[in-house]
């Protein structure tokens, strides 16, 4: 198959035929969101759309609502495509037609166009397909639970790269995001870090209680938990490189139940984001120290849980040039541009990153003429619609012209 502007000029053809019937798609799932891993009317309208358009797919996947999609092709391994299909339990403040008719749960992230696309995507290549086989088998995964249940390790897990279920094994992973800060039309991504990795704090302070007008007689796990917050601070100003990346943030603090009592205990809550594993490790031994040590100088003790969360969403070089080599053969060059830097966010992207050469990349939402546009999991975010035309074509050739070893 032609990988010259005969086969752009294909895909405009098949996406100008189905775009409206996508964008009112993407509005249905955006007015029905659901959290992670209770997708289940998401993951039956991506089912009952793969069968209309007779692309095989295997569902009940990581934990019941993941989907995995495969067309047949000529190669050897096949290139995989990813969509996030999950909703966040935010207050939608839209006042469009589509708004959410769920209260408290809403589509603040874009999974609902990230969805979409991937539909769009394997419509388009099923029409292609049909013609001519297509260059490289593919392989499409919709994975439930990004927000924080890591749907994407529990595809991982199932086997949806290994070949075990559809088609052969996954040979390049690409993925995608909706990104409010780029212009629309444009894409960017870089090689390395993209997004951070995170560690789960959770802190209880133990101390006396008692009254509040006699202090003495206490050990005031309050004033220990305060010192705690201001002191783990120093992790990113005196223990961090400053040409490295390190954020510490307390999110939650909790304790007390009277104006008038000094409480048992505090609870803290939070987060520590990092990009290179070394950073990680520090932060962990030294966020030990220095809440063991402020709960021992203030007469109290600290039970303390860190958890590891996502790994860091890394791009493979070889998947990045890809990726900008195709780009620049289907959109206009001056609409891609380098990721100037990775952002301190994190992506359960980054469990295909460790599986397979894989490149995420941003896709502008921001319509122009406009400085600004609500921002992700704000509750007045929407998918941009007029994005959905790039993203099914970028992604279209990414899945007909990758070359994989």
């Amino acid at each position: 198959m032609s990988v010259n502007n005969t086969c752009n000029t294909t895909i405009d053809k098949h996406i100008d035929a189905i775009l409206d019937e996508l964008i009112a798609l993407r509005h249905d799932i955006h007015a029905h969101p659901e959290l992670g891993y209770k997708e289940n009317r998401t993951s039956k309208v991506i089912q009952d759309f793969l069968a209309e358009i007779d692309v095989p797919f295997k569902s009940g996947l990581a934990k019941g609502t993941g989907v995995l999609a495969h067309i047949a092709g000529e190669g050897n391994k096949a290139v995989g495509l990813r969509a996030d299909i999950d909703a966040l339990p935010i207050v939608e403040e839209n006042t469009f037609d589509w708004k959410s008719v769920h209260d408290g749960c809403m589509h603040a992230c874009g999974h609902d166009g990230h969805t979409t696309i991937l539909l769009g995507t394997a419509k388009v290549l099923s029409c292609i397909a049909k013609e001519n086989a297509l260059p490289n088998p593919v392989t499409f995964v919709f994975q439930p639970a990004e927000e924080g249940g890591a749907g994407g390790e529990q595809m991982v897990l199932d086997g949806c790269l290994t070949g075990k279920l559809l088609g052969p094994e996954v040979g390049m992973m690409f993925g995608l995001h909706g990104w409010p800060q780029l212009t629309l039309h444009h894409v960017a991504t870089k090689p390395g870090p993209m997004l951070a990795a995170d560690i789960g704090v959770s802190v209880t302070i133990r101390g006396v209680g008692g009254h509040a007008a006699f202090p003495h007689y206490c050990k005031d796990p309050i004033v220990c938990a305060a010192q705690v917050v201001t002191a783990v601070q120093q992790l990113v100003s005196r223990n961090t490189d400053p040409l490295d990346s390190l954020v510490v943030s307390i999110t939650q603090f909790n304790g007390g139940t009277a104006h008038n009592v000094i409480p048992e205990e505090v609870k803290l809550v939070g987060t520590m984001r990092y990009l290179e594993k070394e950073t990680g490790m520090m932060a962990k031994e030294r966020f030990t120290e220095i809440v063991n040590g402020i709960a021992t100088a203030h007469g109290c003790t600290a039970t303390i849980d860190l958890r590891d969360g996502y790994p860091v969403t890394r791009n493979d070089q070889k998947a990045v040039d890809q990726f900008f080599d195709i780009a620049n053969k289907t959109i206009e060059s001056k609409k891609i541009e380098v990721f100037e830097k990775p952002v301190m966010g994190g992506e359960d992207f980054s469990y295909y990153c460790q599986e397979v050469p894989s490149c995420f990349f941003a896709l502008g939402l921001l319509p122009h003429g406009q400085s600004d546009m609500p921002a992700l999991h704000q509750p007045t975010f929407d998918f941009n619609d007029d994005a959905i035309r790039t993203g099914i074509k970028l992604f279209c050739s990414l899945a007909l012209q990758t070359s994989i070893d």
